[in-house]
């Protein structure tokens, strides 16, 4: 992951002795526009291939991706007006109770898929896993559980899981085809990335995946999203936009 080099505690490594010097990252873009410190710590780029070629030649799984917008309903849009700061805007817009039920029906869409819901505010996701009873796993979740909740996902025996941040790094979820995004860190692309990267492990069966983004209409949570989204669609994939009384059953906040 050499996209983290330029950080202070990552960065001390480029001082060891060493002959050669090899970085892989799928995401070299940093929200502190550092990325071009990685070729002075680490050397000149070598060999980049775009994700789409990857998807193309079989390496990768194809995925669909929707920016699916909820909206809020009166009381909650009152709220966001009247918060103090854009931070508080932010929180409330991610938070709109109404993707709860979006989230749902989405589930039940896709019955027999191995879906994570994947989310930023932990508020949020115990709610989310409370109502679709499903497993939350967080930086907090005792490392023995967690790795007993992937297995069973791998298995089948757990095919929704409900996940914080941790999902954003290392995780090994090859059969995961679908995950929804209910709330994010502000307008990170890398962030994006990394969540769609969950789904990109080619499928046994040659199915497509579903990356799903909610996002409260006409606020800073929509603001974010297209800056999120904007890496990805310099790597050639698309975000088809539909409002969420689209979704089968879904019903208006208004």
């Amino acid at each position: 992951e050499v996209h983290l080099l330029p950080a202070p505690v990552f960065r001390i490594t480029a001082e060891i002795q060493a002959r050669r010097r090899l970085g892989l990252t799928a995401t070299l873009v940093r929200e502190d526009g550092r990325q071009g410190e990685v070729f002075s710590l680490i050397g000149p780029k070598v060999y980049e291939t775009p994700w789409r070629e990857l998807e193309g030649a079989g390496w990768l799984a194809v995925v669909h991706c929707r920016e699916v917008r909820v909206q809020l309903a009166p009381g909650e849009r009152l709220a966001y007006l009247g918060a103090e700061s854009g931070h508080d805007q932010s929180r409330l817009a991610a938070e709109n109770p109404a993707k709860l039920e979006v989230v749902r029906r989405l589930v039940a869409q896709h019955p027999g898929d191995r879906i994570l819901v994947i989310g930023r505010y932990l508020s949020q996701l115990r709610s989310i896993a409370q109502a679709l009873a499903a497993p939350l796993i967080t930086g907090q979740t005792p490392v023995a559980r967690r790795e007993d909740l992937f297995e069973s996902f791998r298995r089948g025996t757990a095919p929704l899981l409900v996940v914080s941040n941790v999902a954003n790094f290392a995780l090994d979820l090859p059969e995961a085809n679908v995950a929804i995004q209910v709330s994010g860190t502000y307008g990170s692309r890398q962030e994006e990335a990394q969540r769609l990267g969950r789904l990109l492990r080619p499928k046994a069966d040659g199915r497509p995946a579903h990356f799903y983004t909610l996002v409260s209409q006409g606020t800073l949570d929509q603001d974010h999203a297209a800056r999120r989204q904007r890496f990805l669609v310099e790597q050639g994939y698309q975000y088809n936009i539909m409002p969420a009384e689209e979704i089968a059953g879904s019903r208006s906040a208004v």
